[in-house]
């Protein structure tokens, strides 16, 4: 049956859209029930779906199911429930054309003036740890359609995607209708919004094709998100922005609890922080400087409180260079631990929790930020570098969970295997060498670090610059490289200054060189066949 004949003339060259009719369909329901009763005191008709349409219904409110509109119940578990033209026609109907109206009027359909559409929890489900067809079921296919044919539709639909919106919207439906300015702003919101999820699910597949045949992807879509405009770049006169990408857990969804204003530097040393404090099993503590570790360490063994403890072990590697650093920690931050760092100026401390006790000393340090990492934080699966012109996609270092076994298999090149406690020592120096800008030593004593060196062009300025920093430490160290000696110079810097043990990757043309001059020192040397280098 032929609907009511639409008169254009009230639509063309209009700013103010009065609200008579709107969709309502949303996966998150924050808010819904203050919007449904807004639009309800105006008398809007709300049609909706399923739950949504439920939990309206419940709170008291009249609502038409689409089912009603459409003809045609929900089918296939709810896949198809709005892709039909009674819902289409009424969401892109250009009604300032007279052909658009009278095609409404033809065919009964009646438009609408907003729409409400939040999307299937996909990137939360993914988050979850879901089996591959239940995260299927969460991608979303009615409500991009109707948020893509909303936003195309401005001019005449307001599409609001966001509980954040729905204040002004409120506000709108007080004031007699949307504005062609505010249907806009909110159209480039909608559009982002549908981006950013069709780019966490183009992820999602790239990913499990990745796991599936090994092949990296051959298309890869990456869509962030400004957080926040920063201070500045890398330097005062650079610009800078934090974006945040969907899907992520990472320093970019840390809470900031307080103290001033992060700064990209921040940013980038509290990433390289969590790279190195979470690389370890027991309780340890990372200190940056620059990108780089000032001191790595683990908990003392029976300590009273072994967070507190890694702190001050870490400390001691380097205490001139922590001043102003950066600190990760993977344990809850403790009062013991705030309390050591009274007197310490530090930039940032980043952990996964803080105890109240804690925030209450931190207080008196207004300018130190602290960073809560999301409950949900994990270490990324592939790390990607823009170069000029494109980007650089590679997996992610990571230490296999089993590297106690793994170690068991490093192949021991010179003098006698250490013991137990001795090649724990070993594979801290090892993992904290990850974390090192190559060319990268690092030297360990008891699961701390005592003397680094990093980011020479040549790996014997950086054997002498971890012994210089160790000092009398040096002796009865172990010490890790990231990669091969090529000469055995290096190596012979770290015996020289009482280095007991080495372990490396191996794979020089002169290894046998380097074998050499350890057996000669009775210095237990093993290769591990695999390099860490950090650019």
């Amino acid at each position: 049956m032929a609907g009511p004949r639409l008169d254009p003339s009230l639509y063309r060259d209009r700013d103010l859209v009065p609200i008579r009719r709107a969709l309502v369909s949303v996966s998150d329901k924050s808010g819904l029930l203050e919007l449904a009763g807004a639009l309800a005191e105006a008398d809007v008709e709300i049609v909706s779906t399923g739950s949504t349409a439920a939990t309206i219904r419940d709170a008291g409110y009249e609502v038409t199911d689409v089912a009603a509109v459409t003809g045609v119940a929900e089918m296939l578990d709810g896949r198809v429930k709005t892709l039909h033209p009674k819902v289409h026609g009424g969401l892109l109907a250009d009604l300032r054309l007279e052909d658009h109206a009278r095609q409404l009027g033809d065919l009964g359909i009646e438009p609408f003036e907003l729409v409400v559409v939040n999307l299937y929890p996909f990137v939360e489900t993914v988050a979850s740890g879901a089996e591959p067809d239940a995260v299927v079921e969460q991608i979303d296919i009615g409500g991009p359609a109707m948020v893509r044919a909303a936003a195309k539709n401005h001019a005449n639909v307001a599409i609001v995607v966001s509980p954040e919106s729905y204040p002004a919207i409120i506000e709108a439906i007080a004031e007699g209708g949307t504005t062609l300015s505010q249907r806009r702003e909110l159209a480039a919101r909608a559009f982002s919004h549908t981006a950013t999820y069709d780019s966490a699910v183009a992820q999602w597949f790239a990913e499990g094709t990745l796991a599936d045949n090994g092949d990296l992807p051959a298309h890869l879509t990456i869509k962030a998100e400004r957080l926040a405009t920063l201070r500045y770049g890398e330097n005062s006169h650079q610009r800078g922005a934090i974006y945040t990408r969907a899907g992520g857990h990472g320093i970019a969804q840390a809470t900031q609890l307080q103290g001033k204003e992060m700064s990209y530097n921040n940013y980038v040393d509290a990433d390289a922080a969590l790279r190195a404090a979470y690389d370890m099993v027991l309780p340890a503590v990372a200190i940056i400087k620059h990108a780089n570790p000032c001191g790595i360490a683990t908990t003392a063994p029976n300590a009273l409180d072994p967070i507190a403890s890694a702190h001050l072990r870490a400390h001691e590697c380097d205490p001139v260079s922590a001043y102003g650093g950066v600190i990760a920690t993977n344990g809850t931050v403790t009062l013991k631990m705030a309390e050591n760092l009274k007197d310490i100026f530090t930039e940032v401390i980043v952990a996964p929790d803080f105890e109240p006790a804690a925030l209450a000393v931190f207080k008196a340090k207004k300018n130190l930020r602290l960073l809560k990492l999301p409950d949900d934080w994990q270490q990324e699966r592939m790390d990607v570098r823009l170069v000029s012109g494109g980007l650089l996609l590679q997996d992610a270092d990571r230490f296999p969970d089993d590297i106690v076994s793994v170690a068991k298999n490093w192949e021991l090149v010179s003098g006698e295997r250490p013991d137990d406690a001795e090649m724990e020592n070993l594979i801290f120096a090892w993992k904290a060498c990850r974390a090192v800008k190559s060319n990268a030593i690092v030297l360990a004593k008891g699961n701390a670090t005592v003397g680094v060196g990093m980011g020479q062009v040549n790996r014997v300025d950086s054997c002498r610059l971890a012994v210089e920093r160790a000092g009398d430490r040096a002796a009865g160290s172990v010490a890790a490289s990231d990669a091969f000696f090529p000469f055995a110079d290096g190596p012979q810097v770290l015996i020289d200054a009482g280095i007991k043990a080495i372990v490396q990757p191996g794979g020089s043309v002169r290894d046998e060189e380097v074998v050499d001059a350890a057996r000669k020192a009775g210095v237990t040397m093993f290769f591990t066949g695999e390099r860490h280098f950090f650019h």
